[in-house]
């Protein structure tokens, strides 16, 4: 079932400086380290890292 776009100008984002390839991708290249946190498994430790991309709001930082 498709829903009924609400037009946000907020989450337009601008393409001047997006250099898009070929075959319609691009390179996301990392400009921040935001945070770090190790979750504990049972066994084992996992490490996570919270980065800011190029292109992309603090926000959506992944």
């Amino acid at each position: 079932m498709l829903k009924k776009c609400m037009d946000d100008r907020s989450l337009i984002i601008p393409t001047k400086n997006i250099g898009i390839k070929d075959r319609l991708s691009y390179e996301e290249i990392p400009v921040q380290i935001l945070g770090r946190q190790v979750c504990k498994l049972r066994t084992k430790k996992v490490a996570s890292v919270k980065v800011l991309w190029r292109n992309q709001f603090v926000e959506k930082a992944t």
